[in-house]
C-alpha cells in the first residue's frame, strides 16, 4: 500500500473525512491548552495530562494505518511518526511528541479534504443525470419511473430546459442540446429526428450526431421524444465516471519511481537512526540528545510529500479533463501525453470531416450545368456508394426543381465506375481511367485537362458521359474539419514539433489535406497494416500519439505511445480502446488536454523536486541538532503544498 493509497483509506473509511479532521482539531486543542498551562508555570499533573490526550486524538488514524500496514509487512510513513512520538514520550517530552502527532494528523486530514474536493469533482460528474424519466408506453400519458427501470427501446419524453435522463436518438421534436457536460462542446447542438428509427435502435451508431443524444447533457426549448440505446449503468455518461475512478489505479511513471523510492527509503530511516544511537552511545553522548536527535532525523526523513505528489496531481488533471470533456485512463497517460513532440493524425473523420461533399461542377462547353447535375443525379440515386450519396445528396439541393428523372439498369465496375440507362441512353459516370476504356468519343482535350487539375488539388473526380456526349466532371472531396488547421496551429505553440498525416487515400488527396490543415509529413495510400508500420517507425525515434475514431485505426492507436480516439461519446469502442478519448468530434480538446498534460507534467516534477529537496535539507539539520518541532512543521507545511500545487490543476484554464 502506498502513501497515497494510505490516505485513500482512511478518507473513505470508519469514521470518515470530517472526523478525522475534528480527531485532528481536538488533539490540536488540548496540545494548546496544556501548551499553556506548561508556559505559564500551572502546576500539578494536568499540562502532562492534555498532552497525553493530544496523542490520544492526534494518534488514532496514524496507528490505526500503521498497524494496517505492518500486518501486511510494510512500513509506511505513518509507522516513522508513531516511532517518533513513542520516542520523544519514553524520554519524557510528551509536548515533542504531541505537536507531532498534532501537525501530523492535521495535516493529513487537510490534506485528505483537498483530495476528496479533487474527486468530488469527479464524482459530481455522476450527479448530472436525472434520477427519474418520463416514459410514454402505449397511448396513454407519460408516466415518471425510476432511470434504472427504463429499457431499450423505451420513449423518453425530454420537456424543455430539463436533463436528458438516457442515451438514445430523436425520435421526435426539434431543439438544441447543451452537450458539454459529456463533450465539452461549447455552443449547443441542434437535434432532429432520426431517418430511419429501426436502423438506428438495431445499431446506435447508425444515428448521425444530429439525431444522438447523451444522458447528463442538457435540453434547450424544444421538447424532444427521445428513444433509449443504452441502460442507465451502461450510458456514456456512467462508463465516463466509472473509467475516470478506475483511472487513479494506472500509476504514472513518476508515480511508480516514488513507490519504489519509498518501499527502501523507508527501512533505510530507520537503519539511520539506530546508526546515530549507536554513534551517540560510543561518543559518549547523554542518550536522552541522541534519541532526541535521532526522532528529529525520522521525521526529517520521512517522505510524506513525496508519496502523494504525483497522485494529488494526476487526481486533479484527470478530473479537469473529465470536466472539459476529454476521458483520460489514468496517470500514465496522461504523463506521457505531456512528453509528446509528435502526434500522428488519421485523416477521414479526424481531420476531415469524414463525409464527402460535391465541390466542382465543371460541365463542358456544349452542355449545361443542370443538364449534367440532373443526369448525375438520376444515375447515382440508384448506387450505395459514398460518393454516390454525396453526389445525390449535395447535387439534388443545388438544381432549381426537383431531380425526377429516374435512371435503371445499373451496373457497378469497381474502382471504375458506374453505368445505367436514363431515358434509353447509357449513362457512364466513373474514373479519368474508366473513360479513357469506353468506345466512341475521347475524353475532350480541355474536359481532360480540368479533370487532371482537380485530381491534382486532391478531389475526387467523376467524368460524366450519356450517350456519345461528355457532359463534365464532377469534383468531391472529404473537407477538413473548420477548426483542424487552428488546432493543429495551437498544438505547434504548445511544443508539438512533428505532425503526421496517415491516410489510406490516393497521395495526392492526402498531400492537398495536409495542406490545408498545416501537417509537416502526410502518407498516403496507406492500408490499417501499413498505418501500425508508420506508428512503429515513428516511436523509433520520439514518443508518438495516435489520433483516431478508436475503431479502424485500433491497431495503430495501440501500437502508439498514448491511443486518442476522438467523438468518443457515441462509440462504446473507442471509450475502451483509447488512452485517451475526445468526448466530441471537436479537434479544439486536442490542445487543451495538451496543454493539461503539460501542465501536469510540470506540477509532478516541481511536487518531486520539493518534496526531495525538503529531506535533502531537513536531514542534516536534523542530524546537526534542529529539534522535532520546526522539522515537524517544515515537513507538513510541503505535504500541503505539494497538494495546494497540484490543486491548481483543477482550475487549468480551457
Amino acid at each position: 500500500m502506498t502513501e497515497a493509497e494510505n490516505v485513500n483509506t482512511h478518507r473513505h473509511g470508519f469514521p470518515g473525512e470530517r472526523t478525522e479532521l475534528v480527531s485532528a482539531l481536538l488533539a490540536l486543542a488540548v496540545y494548546l491548552t496544556g501548551l499553556i498551562l506548561q508556559l505559564t508555570g500551572h502546576p500539578g499533573p494536568v499540562p502532562q495530562a492534555l498532552f497525553v490526550a493530544a496523542y490520544a486524538f492526534g494518534g488514532f488514524f496514524t496507528l490505526r494505518e500503521a498497524l494496517v500496514a505492518v500486518r501486511g509487512g510494510r512500513f509506511q510513513v505513518d509507522f516513522l511518526m508513531l516511532v517518533a512520538a513513542a520516542g520523544a514520550a519514553a524520554i519524557g517530552r510528551w509536548e515533542e511528541g504531541a505537536v507531532l502527532l498534532v501537525l501530523f494528523s492535521l495535516g493529513h486530514a487537510l490534506e485528505g479534504y483537498a483530495m476528496g474536493r479533487a474527486r468530488r469533482s469527479i464524482e459530481a460528474l455522476g450527479a448530472l443525470a436525472p434520477r427519474t424519466a418520463l416514459v410514454r408506453r402505449g397511448a396513454g400519458a407519460p408516466v415518471e419511473v425510476a432511470v434504472e427501470e427504463l429499457a431499450v427501446g423505451d420513449t423518453v419524453v425530454v420537456r424543455p430546459h430539463t436533463r436528458v435522463p438516457a442515451d438514445g436518438f430523436v425520435r421526435a421534436g426539434t431543439s438544441s442540446v447543451d452537450q458539454s457536460p459529456v463533450t465539452g462542446e461549447s455552443v449547443p447542438v441542434d437535434k432532429t429526428p432520426v431517418a430511419d428509427r429501426a436502423a438506428a435502435l438495431a445499431d446506435p451508431g447508425a444515428a448521425g450526431p444530429e439525431s444522438r443524444v447523451y444522458a447528463g447533457t442538457v435540453n434547450g426549448s424544444g421538447a424532444l421524444d427521445i428513444a433509449v440505446t443504452r441502460l442507465a449503468g451502461e450510458n456514456t455518461l456512467a462508463r465516463i465516471v466509472k473509467m475516470v475512478q478506475d483511472a487513479e489505479d494506472r500509476t504514472s511513471p513518476t508515480q511508480r519511481f516514488t513507490d519504489r523510492f519509498t518501499k527502501f527509503f523507508v527501512p533505510g530511516v530507520l537503519v539511520l537512526v539506530a546508526v546515530l544511537l549507536a554513534v551517540g552511545a560510543l561518543t559518549g553522548e547523554p542518550f536522552t540528545d541522541t534519541f532526541h536527535r535521532a526522532m528529529a532525523v525520522l521525521v526529517a526523513a520521512s517522505p510524506c510529500a513525496l508519496a502523494i505528489a504525483t497522485p494529488a496531481a494526476v487526481l486533479s488533471a484527470v478530473g479537469r479533463a473529465a470536466r472539459g470533456g476529454v476521458l483520460v485512463k489514468g496517470g500514465a497517460p496522461l504523463e506521457e501525453f505531456g512528453r509528446l513532440r509528435t502526434i500522428a493524425f488519421d485523416k477521414t473523420g479526424t481531420l476531415t470531416e469524414g463525409r464527402p461533399r460535391l465541390t466542382e461542377i465543371e460541365p463542358v462547353h456544349t452542355a449545361g450545368r443542370e443538364e449534367l447535375l440532373r443526369t448525375a443525379v438520376a444515375a447515382q440515386r440508384l448506387s450505395d456508394h459514398p460518393l454516390a450519396k454525396a453526389v445525390v445528396r449535395d447535387g439534388a439541393g443545388l438544381l432549381p426543381g426537383p431531380a425526377t428523372s429516374e435512371a435503371g439498369n445499373l451496373r457497378a465496375l469497381i474502382g471504375l465506375g458506374i453505368v445505367a440507362e436514363l431515358d434509353g441512353e447509357a449513362v457512364h459516370i466513373g474514373s479519368l481511367a474508366y473513360a479513357d476504356t469506353l468506345a466512341g468519343p475521347p475524353v475532350p482535350a480541355d474536359l481532360r485537362d480540368r479533370t487532371e487539375e482537380l485530381a491534382r488539388t486532391g478531389r475526387t473526380t467523376m467524368l460524366v458521359r450519356r450517350g456519345d456526349r461528355w457532359l463534365g466532371t464532377l469534383g468531391l472531396m472529404d473537407a477538413p474539419r473548420p477548426e483542424a488547421a487552428d488546432a493543429v496551429a495551437a498544438l505547434r505553440g504548445l511544443g508539438v514539433t512533428r505532425t503526421v498525416m496517415l491516410s489510406g487515400d490516393d497521395q495526392r488527396v492526402a498531400d492537398a489535406v495536409g495542406r490545408v490543415v498545416g501537417m509537416d509529413e502526410v502518407r498516403g495510400g496507406l492500408l490499417p497494416e501499413d498505418k501500425v508500420t508508420e506508428v512503429a517507425r515513428l516511436r523509433r525515434t520520439a514518443r508518438t500519439a495516435m489520433i483516431g475514431d478508436g475503431v479502424n485505426d485500433a491497431p495503430a492507436m495501440a501500437g502508439a505511445t498514448v491511443g486518442v480516439a476522438m467523438g468518443a461519446a457515441g462509440s462504446a469502442v473507442a471509450l475502451e480502446t483509447a488512452d485517451i478519448a475526445l468526448m466530441s468530434d471537436d479537434l479544439r480538446r486536442l490542445p487543451f488536454i495538451t496543454g493539461l498534460s503539460r501542465r501536469a507534467s510540470r506540477v509532478i516534477r516541481q511536487n518531486l523536486w520539493l518534496s526531495l529537496g525538503i529531506v535533502a535539507v531537513l536531514v542534516p539539520a536534523t542530524a546537526l541538532g534542529l529539534g522535532i518541532g520546526p522539522a515537524v512543521l517544515v515537513h507538513e507545511g510541503s505535504t500541503l503544498v505539494v497538494v495546494a500545487n497540484a490543486l491548481r490543476l483543477l482550475r487549468y484554464a480551457d
